[in-house]
């Protein structure tokens, strides 16, 4: 996503716009200018379409924020809006910075479907934008809580999961949903019309996206499977660490475990500073990881 440009930023989260949307936004507002006598007006309903994404990503942003989480960038593409944001490794924080984004899409319900109501039969381009814009909002509501991976639904589903299953084997199983979803998704666009190519490029890219949580979930199951240093805790989000040699030194290349060996690296002897947690990926300082040596480890470790 690095072929982006910055556009503004708010509260220390800067909106990017990919530079791909401005080819799509021209095959997009020349494809809706048949429906208004004025073309400016198909500018702006493409124009508000990415506004009602780009609160939508806001709802994500803020969400993950007030659960101590950490949202900084979000980026406008052809596909929709991506927030990049990294919640808390608990189940309630990411169901929270998830299901934020479709409320904002409800909330903008009440604010533009009884306009469409009152307009409904009235002609000029006013009231079709007023129509196009509360339809738009309803479309987007409604396929993103579709239970396909990586979509708000998808990662709603995994979220409940987690609470019954853990979080890697959630992952896995949402995204075996996602996938096959994704598929059927691609059918019905070949089916009905080969030329609906988003509906084709989104499924691609869920079904992508959905395959990478698969591969991800199997590992997160392996790692949930390790022995645990309970006397130690990651001052960012509490977790334990594993016991095992996850981290390699900067000098040498060494994987080791910082923990066990808190003076340095056992091969060169390089000074272990900041310790980036597994489990939330956040980094601090090691001696604020309570180093406790005399509690014993799994003896494989040790």
């Amino acid at each position: 996503m690095g072929a982006s440009w910055r556009l503004f930023g708010v509260s220390g989260i800067s909106v990017h716009l990919h530079w791909t949307w401005l080819l799509v936004a021209w095959f997009m507002i020349d494809s809706r200018r048949a429906h208004y006598d004025r073309p400016i007006f198909a500018a702006a309903e493409y124009l508000t379409l990415f506004l009602i994404v780009l609160l939508h990503e806001f709802g994500h942003a803020l969400a993950a924020r007030s659960v101590g989480g950490q949202a900084d960038r979000i980026v406008l593409w052809p596909l929709g809006g991506i927030a990049f944001v990294r919640t808390p490794p608990r189940p309630g924080a990411q169901l929270w910075s998830i299901v934020a984004g479709p409320l904002v899409n409800v909330a903008l319900v009440p604010l533009t479907l009884p306009f469409a109501v009152q307009l409904w039969n009235q002609p000029g381009d006013l009231a079709e934008l007023v129509r196009a814009v509360s339809f738009i909002n309803l479309a987007l509501l409604f396929f993103n809580l579709l239970p396909i991976f990586p979509l708000d639904g998808g990662q709603i589903l995994q979220s409940l999961l987690w609470f019954v299953v853990g979080r890697g084997r959630s992952l896995v199983i949402a995204g075996w949903i996602g996938v096959l979803g994704a598929i059927g998704g691609l059918a019905t666009a070949i089916h009905f019309d080969v030329a609906d190519i988003w509906l084709g490029l989104i499924a691609v890219f869920a079904a992508l996206q959905a395959w990478a949580a698969v591969q991800n979930g199997r590992a997160m199951t392996m790692f949930e499977q390790l022995p645990r240093r309970f006397e130690c805790t990651c001052p960012r989000c509490g977790a334990h660490p594993p016991a095992a040699p996850l981290w390699r030194c900067d000098a040498c290349g060494l994987p080791a475990d910082p923990l066990q060996t808190p003076a340095g690296c056992p091969r060169c002897g390089m000074p272990w500073v900041e310790l980036r947690c597994p489990d939330c990926g956040m980094s601090s300082p090691l001696l604020l990881w309570r180093v406790v040596e005399s509690v014993p480890v799994d003896s494989r470790y040790a």
